[in-house]
């Protein structure tokens, strides 16, 4: 099983991040953290990239439910989404919970992270 899920749209960049949003927002799910790879990467050592950005994405509930059952599971959150730039089309990948989750050996965290996954799954699936 692969570590994230994919796929490819014929969308604006910024039209897929907004929709994006608009899909995350109906499944309880905020964007807390934004980096702008392209932007950093020509501030910090003058390179030209693609557009890309990877958004962090936090459901509070989820979110508390975790932390209540394992203390460090903070280190893998938010759920982590990338928006790219990629062979004219505009792909867009997120963090597979399931795998990261079966790293941590918490029995609890299993329901959990199946039913994040779903919901993202739900949320990539929805954008047109």
């Amino acid at each position: 099983m692969q570590y994230y899920f994919s796929k490819e749209f014929d969308l604006k960049f910024e039209e897929a991040i907004n929709k994006l949003q608009e899909e995350l927002k109906k499944e309880g799910f905020g964007i807390i953290t934004e980096i702008d790879v392209k932007s950093t990467l020509k501030n910090k050592i003058n390179v030209d990239f693609r557009n890309y950005k990877i958004l962090g994405a936090c459901n509070p509930s989820f979110a508390y439910e975790a932390l209540k059952n394992e203390d460090k599971i903070g280190l893998m959150l938010p759920c982590n989404f990338i928006v790219q730039e990629k062979n004219n089309k505009v792909e867009i990948s997120c963090i597979n919970p399931t795998i990261t989750m079966s790293k941590v050996k918490n029995p609890n965290l299993e329901n959990l992270a199946n039913q994040v996954k779903e919901k993202l799954l739900k949320v990539i699936n929805s954008i047109e």
